[in-house]
């Protein structure tokens, strides 16, 4: 188990310092200069002196592997750079800012696993054919509609029409719930199309057959076997479905004026303000790689069997042709099915 998780973290640190370089290289080549285009402001009125600092510690001037290995010390130390807009510390807007988002993500996943099961277990259980047929239509139908469409649906019918959500956020649960609902529809659909699909081929093994032929209910097939066994796909999906949700909460909070990651990105993007999307850029990527860490870390409470081929030895040892395989009698004539014990949840209590 140590080696399995020293060997996660090493992968987690290496794909982080990946998607830093990758931000530090995309953002460099994009034409102009943030940093000379504050100083040329007029409006900014930045003393020679400011300017020359100013300089100096970005290291414009610099070659661009000495920007990266400043740039890439600091973050390591916790140093994100100054807004070029505001003079703020990135460390301190970043920390204002993503309380907001991660609640609004986490309600959203909430929301998304919980649409997501119940669609998945509707389509493989519900008694009516056409009502499965007609619940599979709705993963595809979940992914298709934007997300801007959605929020604006939402606010139309429960905010100006019903008038049971606030219009912008007040600070409220209530004001939170609305976003969280329409940012979460966007994780349910991959989710519930995977779920559905695992769940249909779990109860197709061998083992479901068994337990049916013991007389044990759908209910407890369900609860025992084929919910543990179909829920691997599905938690390999939330990592990527953070990436998801961090993503789709520029838009959402956009749409519902909601103070966060995605309204201080874009304000950003729209002020040149290189500093913040780098430092913006840097944190979504480390919540993605942190929850896709934790992920990797929940296989085995699950399936223990990945740890034995995670330790498993790569090289094979194999019998020389010329020794075959010695066969005895008192097992030359049983069949290789009765050789192996039943899967776990095939014993009943």
């Amino acid at each position: 188990m140590r080696h399995y998780i020293l060997r996660r973290v090493g992968q987690a640190a290496l794909v982080l310092l990946a998607a830093y370089t990758l931000a530090f290289l995309l953002l460099s080549a994009l034409p102009g200069d943030a940093v000379h285009n504050k100083i040329a402001d007029p409006e900014a009125q930045l003393t020679p002196e400011a300017a020359k600092t100013l300089l100096e510690y970005y290291g414009i001037d610099r070659p661009l592997w000495q920007q990266y290995l400043s740039g890439l010390g600091g973050v390591l130390h916790g140093d994100l750079g100054f807004s070029l807009t505001t003079g703020t510390p990135v460390s301190q807007m970043l920390a204002a800012a993503l309380p907001a988002t991660l609640q609004l993500t986490a309600l959203a996943l909430v929301f998304g696993l919980l649409i997501a099961a119940v669609v998945a277990v509707a389509i493989n259980y519900a008694p009516w054919p056409w009502l499965r047929g007609a619940l599979q239509g709705l993963p595809p139908f979940f992914a298709s509609v934007p997300t801007f469409v959605i929020g604006i649906v939402v606010l139309q019918v429960f905010s100006f029409r019903w008038h049971l959500i606030p219009a912008s956020d007040d600070g409220s649960l209530t004001a939170l719930i609305a976003p969280a609902f329409t940012l979460g529809i966007l994780v349910a659909a991959p989710l519930s199309q995977v779920f559905a699909s695992s769940i249909a081929a779990t109860r197709g093994q061998p083992f479901v057959h068994v337990l049916a032929a013991r007389g044990a209910g759908e209910r407890y097939i369900f609860g025992r076997g084929v919910l543990r066994n179909s829920s691997l796909p599905v938690l390999t999906l939330l990592g990527l479905a953070c990436g998801e949700l961090i993503a789709g909460s520029v838009v959402t909070e956009a749409v519902y004026a909601r103070a966060g990651l995605g309204q201080l990105v874009m304000v950003a993007v729209n002020t040149q303000d290189l500093p913040v999307v780098s430092g913006v850029v840097i944190i979504a990527a480390a919540i993605y790689v942190v929850a896709n860490l934790l992920v990797d870390l929940a296989y085995p409470f699950l399936d223990p069997r990945i740890l034995v081929t995670a330790n498993a030895p790569r090289t094979r040892r194999t019998r020389p042709a010329s020794a075959p395989t010695p066969r005895t009698s008192a097992t030359a004539d049983v069949p290789s099915a009765r050789r192996h014990a039943l899967p776990a949840e095939v014993a009943m209590p």
